[in-house]
């Protein structure tokens, strides 16, 4: 008996509808590619643009250092071509490469969930071979048990501006930071806002520096402000000290300054300029004035919060209440900044 061979069935041509629409299909596929990053971007807040860019300032570091010199963080920020070429194997390098350079293994951590999020946008933009991104997505982080290992294995723990652990205030500390009588001239005043501000009302450093004159409310005494970081508008009822500070403060306060931002640089002499005081001015000065009224060399502005959660919860206050003062999405967060009671089960309600 002799075998049939059944011819494979034809696909029909395509129509030529169909053929156009291939054609459109295509280009629509190369424009969407091209903005890719650009649609992220915009997505984005900028504290957050501002803390991918740094990490991928260390990734550019590391090409340099791997003697892969012309690609810098606007470039991989922006350019998807930037990416060609970027492989699982190279962003392995990089995490260990983090250790070797002291950084902490938190830090390794978030430089790494940073360099998977622009190779996602590289491969949806042809830039990096799915198969290759697949692979970069699986290059693990350190887990808490494996950081602490890790770190008792070598020299150098960790390089950076954020500190291992926080630095601790005590209330008479935080008062002495307050206090407007060891505070002289304009810029001692806008000094003890600033204080006031992050030491009573827990605001983050960015929410600081973003903070202008109109948000304040000086007859109900409040203060409606935005949270970047949680995308949420707040208000807070302002505390004795802070509404006095301010009072002083915008007595002084320059005018002319731009967009109407509530804090301004000072000179060498202390007189105000009418320059808005940034991120970084702000970090600078809470360490400054740690070191001059406290003598601690250690101070930043996430101390200043730290405290203001410890000791709001010391005072007793309600979890639930803590979370949304201090702008938090859960109530994980505030744990990071609470310490642990002296008696573990203080509190706990058993039936008798």
């Amino acid at each position: 008996m002799t075998s049939q061979i059944i011819p494979a069935p034809q696909k029909s041509p395509l129509t030529q509808q169909q053929q156009a629409l291939a054609h459109v299909g295509q280009i629509a596929n190369k424009h969407a590619e091209t903005a890719v990053f650009a649609d992220y971007l915009v997505r984005k807040s900028e504290n957050t643009k501002r803390a991918h860019l740094a990490g991928l300032g260390v990734f550019a570091d590391f090409l340099a250092a791997a003697n892969i010199p012309g690609v810098d963080a606007n470039c991989l920020q922006n350019d998807p071509a930037c990416w060609h070429g970027i492989t699982w194997g190279m962003v392995e390098a990089f995490k260990k490469w983090m250790l070797q350079q002291g950084y902490s293994v938190a830090t390794v951590n978030h430089r790494l969930s940073v360099i998977k999020v622009y190779a996602k946008l590289a491969s949806k933009a042809g830039a990096i071979d799915k198969l290759e991104y697949l692979q970069i997505k699986d290059v693990n982080g350190y887990s808490g048990k494996e950081g602490k290992r890790i770190d008792k294995q070598r020299e150098t723990t960790r390089i950076g501006s954020k500190k291992a652990d926080h630095t601790s205030l005590t209330t008479s500390q935080a008062k002495t930071l307050k206090d407007w009588m060891v505070h002289e001239g304009e810029q001692g005043s806008r000094d003890c806002l600033l204080m006031c501000l992050l030491l009573d009302h827990g605001l983050r450093c960015g929410e600081v520096a973003i903070l202008k004159a109109g948000d304040f409310d000086l007859a109900a005494g409040e203060l409606r402000f935005y949270r970047p970081k949680v995308d949420k508008q707040q208000t807070h009822r302002l505390t004795a000290d802070t509404l006095r500070a301010l009072r002083a403060y915008l007595n002084i306060r320059p005018s002319g300054v731009a967009d109407d931002r509530l804090l301004v640089g000072s000179k060498k002499g202390g007189q105000l300029t009418s320059s808005p005081m940034s991120d970084r001015a702000i970090t600078k000065r809470v360490n400054y004035l740690g070191q001059q009224l406290l003598g601690i060399d250690t101070l930043s502005a996430h101390d200043c919060r730290h405290y203001w959660a410890t000791a709001a919860a010391r005072e007793g206050t309600d979890p639930f209440r803590l979370q949304e003062a201090g702008g938090w999405n859960s109530l994980t967060m505030p744990r990071h900044y609470v310490e642990d009671a002296k008696i573990a089960n203080e509190g706990v309600i058993l039936p008798r």
